[in-house]
């Protein structure tokens, strides 16, 4: 348990996460709840949500001196094959049935995320530079996500250039925060932030950060730049 942790934050963290999971599910559902791959996501994603709870209730994560990290082992690890495996195996059947829009609007779940990561260091559970206060700037994201959807997507038409440089811009600042917190995270591979380490992420509910939201928006980047530089299908991405 975080002490000192304000009886908000675990909650708001909770409804982003859900937010975040029901939204990226309805996009799968609505567009490809027909393809095995889209039914195995929809699967997957509630299980691994469940499990990740189970194992960070039962301290899993707070042995820090293992190698390698359980963390990574056990949560990111994991996570990151899925992503990269659908990124693979998946291209035709899941992501050139997703809409771009949805894609790209999605990423608003950035703002309350970097709120709490705000207050996470309000408490010492994370370091300044895992939040704007810092070295994080990923908020922007989240805040400029609608802004680019009204410019990119008019008159029925997809403006790729605007959606190639966001979400490269995007992928970037996501890259950037995703480094700082696993060097600031208490584990063997810990290069930064040793006064006040990323211990937050150890236990629940934001367990869920680095294994459900940034797997997440980490897909709905890298599917965003396969269908802009892949398939290039404006009219069927709106």
């Amino acid at each position: 348990m975080i002490e000192n942790l304000p009886g908000h934050v675990g909650p708001v963290f909770m409804i982003t996460t859900f937010v975040c999971v029901i939204w990226f599910l309805h996009i799968i559902r609505s567009n490809a709840a027909d393809a095995l791959s889209g039914k195995l996501l929809l699967f997957l994603i509630p299980a691994w949500l469940i499990f990740q709870t189970i194992i960070a209730i039962g301290c899993t994560y707070l042995n820090t001196s293992a190698f390698p990290p359980r963390l990574f082992l056990f949560g990111a690890g994991p996570a990151l094959i899925l992503v990269i495996g659908y990124l693979f195996f998946a291209r035709g059947s899941l992501i050139a049935k997703m809409p771009l829009g949805a894609l790209t609007v999605i990423h608003v779940i950035r703002i309350p995320v970097e709120i709490v990561l705000s207050w996470l260091h309000d408490v010492g559970s994370v370091p300044a530079i895992m939040t704007y206060h810092g070295q994080n700037f990923d908020i922007i994201s989240g805040l400029t996500a609608p802004i680019v959807y009204l410019i990119a997507f008019r008159k029925g038409r997809v403006n790729v250039p605007v959606l190639l440089v966001w979400n490269l811009a995007g992928l970037a600042l996501l890259l950037n925060i995703v480094i700082t917190a696993v060097l600031s995270a208490p584990t063997p591979l810990q290069l930064l932030a040793f006064d006040q380490p990323n211990r937050a992420v150890l236990y629940f509910p934001f367990i869920w950060l680095p294994t459900i939201v940034v797997p997440i928006v980490l897909f709905c980047h890298f599917a965003s730049l396969y269908k802009l530089l892949v398939t290039r299908r404006s009219e069927s991405d709106i």
